[in-house]
């Protein structure tokens, strides 16, 4: 059977610098997605490659 599925989402609020998020936004333009859906998409790759050094 078809379930939908909703994942829990908080609201946060983080700074960025101007350029890195006119970059963003940008990225976010040309690829179709949402600003949000890239930084999300964004932090898992960098948590999942991290440097455990």
């Amino acid at each position: 059977m078809f379930k939908i599925e909703k994942p829990e989402m908080i609201n946060k609020t983080f700074r960025l610098p101007l350029e890195l998020v006119q970059r963003l936004q940008k990225e976010a333009q040309n690829k179709e997605i949402s600003l949000n859906n890239l930084v999300m998409q964004c932090c898992e790759y960098a948590l999942k490659n991290i440097d455990k050094k």
